[in-house]
């Protein structure tokens, strides 16, 4: 009896012990992806200040197209802003782009009222440069993925326009271009060609041997007008398709 009781308990005990084994590569697989340009985390001082008047910004409307990222977005009010009355203004767009931000901080403001009852037309992200110094190709894109999914979540009949982090440094030699590059490179995964659409628009600020001219990014890393004339222009039939004009 007491072998009979054992032989069968033996029986169970081998899909428990598959069972855990699954779950334990499972959690493993999660924990693989709970790094630093995934865990969402806000900033202080400034940078608050102006999350929060994103947030009374969109609590007003009126909101057709929204550009998410980081100084090389928030410099569409500083040298591109004669770029952006040309072309985004008459769109109700809205810049949600705040200097210094990594793609953590951008998960938080998404989560945190960035997109708190608007229903845009088009999306478009450029965000992970700041992330090329600390983090890998594979993290910044696992980042942009989060921020990916919370778009499709958050806003299920907005079309996204996922832009490969720009180029920056003086030519291919740069260490954080060759980063930037290898996440652009992981991005074409994430488009469906339905919802979600990728674009690299990089080779447009280059000239033809790979060096990036001040002209363009007058310190190697942001835009001056030209530079943002050529984003606007690059996506510009893009950006009419997806919101259907």
């Amino acid at each position: 009896m007491d072998i009979a009781c054992r032989t069968s308990d033996i029986g169970r005990v081998k899909p428990i012990l598959i069972l855990t084994t699954l779950l334990f590569a499972l959690t493993s697989i999660a924990e693989e992806k709970l790094h630093s340009a995934t865990k969402p985390v806000p900033r202080s001082g400034g940078w608050t200040k102006r999350h929060e008047s994103f947030n009374k910004r969109v609590a007003q409307g009126n909101c057709d197209l929204i550009f998410i990222g980081d100084s090389i977005t928030q410099g569409w009010e500083g040298r591109g802003k004669g770029v952006w009355a040309k072309h985004y203004a008459k769109r109700n767009a809205v810049n949600l782009g705040i200097g210094g931000d990594r793609t953590q901080h951008v998960i938080w403001r998404l989560d945190n009222g960035n997109l708190h009852r608007i229903k845009p037309k088009a999306a478009v992200i450029m965000i992970g440069t700041n992330n090329s110094g600390s983090n890998t190709s594979q993290e910044i894109a696992d980042g942009v993925e989060v921020i990916v999914k919370q778009l499709r979540k958050k806003l299920p009949d907005t079309k996204v326009l996922l832009l490969g982090v720009f180029p920056r440094g003086a030519n291919n030699a740069d260490k954080r271009r060759q980063v930037n590059e290898g996440t652009n490179a992981i991005f074409k995964k994430f488009a469906d060609g339905k919802v979600v659409h990728y674009l690299d628009i990089g080779p447009k600020f280059l000239e033809k041997d790979g060096t990036l001219s001040r002209e363009i990014m007058p310190d190697l890393l942001h835009l001056s007008e030209k530079g943002y004339t050529i984003w606007a222009e690059s996506i510009e039939a893009k950006l009419k398709e997806l919101m259907g004009e």
